[in-house]
């Protein structure tokens, strides 16, 4: 049996990378999946998906649009079961060369997204019951000296996901709230900031990469997805507020 059948979903940044990979995953399972982005054509998406995929644009950043999109997916389908919190941007740069509006930018994108998306979805799942899991990273936990915004914004969602799952445990409210750090993942996102920190050679930027973890390659959306699934499922019914870490042992690593 199909580990998410009949469940209904919203993933957020679900067009590509990561998000897609969890998408396909969701609907590998037997879920119906909304797929929220900025894209700003989903027709080729829910074509190359299929029908239990939904394409709504939603800018994660704005409280409306994430009522709307809710209002939306529980009218079409009569509940919402899961929401991955996915959506987000890899915006570098040191304490130095960081600006104020990188700052506030990453924040909104990678942390501010995650606490609405958490609210509406408390909102929509207290009576019937759901399981939020948010994307959070690996660098959320081991930060680096060119990332200060972005491993804050992913260690602000590491505390928010417990928050949540302390709010909704004491009320007894029927959600659980996990998170999940992945570490360097294969996505057309990662390449193309490989291709931009050298220029030359993007291929020793991705060795260089790889190397931060111990398994000896980089991860993928779908291993990501797999994550999730478990997460989402019944299979976690006793797992809440946890973290669960799919980055090739990046934590770990003895640099």
């Amino acid at each position: 049996m199909s580990r998410l059948a009949g469940q209904v979903a919203i993933v957020t940044g679900g067009a590509r990378g990561i998000g897609r990979g969890i998408v396909e995953r969701f609907l590998a399972e037997g879920a119906t999946v909304m797929i929220a982005d900025l894209d700003e054509d989903g027709a080729p998406i829910e074509a190359a998906l299929g029908r239990h995929a939904l394409y709504r644009r939603l800018d994660v950043t704005r409280a409306d649009d994430w009522t709307a999109a809710f209002d939306a997916l529980s009218d079409r389908c009569g509940r919402i079961d899961i929401l991955v919190n996915n959506a987000g941007t890899s915006h570098g740069g040191s304490i130095e060369a960081a600006s104020e509006a990188d700052w506030r930018f990453v924040m909104d994108t990678n942390a501010l997204s995650v606490f609405l998306g958490c609210q509406a979805a408390v909102k929509a799942m207290r009576a019937t019951g759901g399981a939020i899991v948010n994307i959070a990273s690996a660098r959320g936990q081991r930060t680096g000296a060119a990332q200060c915004a972005y491993s804050a914004s992913k260690a602000a969602v590491l505390s928010l996901t417990e928050s949540v799952a302390l709010h909704c445990g004491e009320l007894g409210l029927p959600i659980r709230c996990n998170a999940i750090c992945p570490g360097v993942i294969d996505t057309p996102l990662m390449r193309g900031h490989a291709a931009k920190q050298s220029p030359g050679d993007p291929a020793a930027a991705i060795a260089a990469m790889t190397a931060m973890g111990i398994v000896g390659r980089l991860g993928t959306p779908h291993e990501i997805g797999d994550a999730a699934v478990f997460l989402a499922s019944a299979e976690a019914a006793f797992v809440t507020g946890a973290v669960l870490n799919v980055d090739g042992g990046f934590r770990i690593r003895d640099f």
